[in-house]
């Protein structure tokens, strides 16, 4: 990313100082970063000369040149930390509004899709990465940060530390998700690709772990060669996993507690693609029918 020249460095390093102090995500430091620097840009003037009329005037100009409304949220929330935080000027962005963003629902697997994904895995640490997305429902980020401490096989559990918000929480650790890990494990160690207390899904380098970005990239290329026709992501893998147990009857608030949501309305989301549900569902109109159906048969 280009730094403007209108964005001052002492201001920046206010700003990453401010945001370290209460440990934002570095993705979310970089997205600040990059809308006060967009800000910068279009001001033509450093960011803390600026009036309430041009920050409007800013946003309308976001809007007109075809911005998402998802790009402007996050630039408004960049905005807000500047002025409201580190410059201690909130009265300049408290009428920035944001924007209302169409939710669509989530591409989810059938069990046979899930089956011939895995199956077409182009090598075993990909299909026990591919296995601990849907088998336990991690987030990309949660599954290549594991490491092999992490497996709790006495619990039956895997540790999943500091995954989305800095939260530590529990997954669950089936008995085939714990088949599939452990042949990696043999795997890697006879081939020398993995440290014993290391990363459980190193890269190139055991040193390190591997990237979401390879990870989400073999994922693609995965479902091309199972002939899969959806648009499937890592986090298709947590969809599936969400809808297949709301499907089997798990209690939704458990679900909550193994996805790691906050909020139990995000959860609740997979109940509209959970078809199994609406199949057991009787329809009014059917019972009414079935009702008339009775009577019929009553008076002959």
């Amino acid at each position: 990313m280009k730094i403007s020249t209108y964005f001052p460095p002492v201001l920046r390093q206010r700003m990453n100082d401010d945001m370290s102090l209460r440990k934002l995500a570095v993705k979310t430091q970089i997205s600040y970063i990059r809308a006060i620097n967009r800000l910068s840009e279009y001001l033509q003037h450093s960011p803390e000369n600026t009036t309430r009329k041009e920050l409007r005037e800013f946003q309308l100009f976001l809007v007109n040149d075809g911005t998402t409304g998802t790009t402007i949220n996050g630039i408004i929330t960049g905005l807000r930390f500047l002025y409201q935080i580190t410059l201690d000027k909130p009265q300049l962005v408290y009428k920035l509004s944001s924007i209302p963003v169409a939710r669509n629902l989530p591409i989810v697997l059938n069990l046979l899709e899930i089956k011939r994904f895995l199956a077409a895995a182009p090598h075993p640490k990909y299909h026990a990465a591919f296995s601990v997305a849907y088998g336990a429902g991690l987030r990309v980020s949660e599954v290549v940060s594991l490491k092999v401490s992490d497996i709790d096989k006495e619990r039956m559990a895997l540790h999943v530390v500091q995954g989305k918000g800095g939260r530590d929480r529990y997954a669950k650790l089936s008995p085939a998700l714990l088949d599939h890990l452990r042949h990696w494990w043999v795997f890697a160690n006879k081939h020398g690709q993995m440290h014993r207390e290391g990363w459980l899904f190193p890269g190139l380098d055991p040193i390190n772990h591997m990237s979401a970005r390879q990870l989400s990239r073999i994922c693609v290329e995965t479902a091309k060669l199972a002939g899969i026709t959806k648009q499937v992501s890592m986090h298709t893998l947590r969809h599936s996993f969400a809808t297949h147990l709301l499907e089997a009857h798990v209690d939704i608030r458990i679900i909550q507690v193994l996805l790691g949501h906050a909020r139990l309305s995000t959860t609740a989301l997979y109940a509209q693609v959970a078809t199994n549900l609406l199949r057991e569902v009787i329809s009014p109109l059917d019972a009414l029918e079935n009702k008339g159906k009775t009577k019929d048969k009553d008076k002959s």
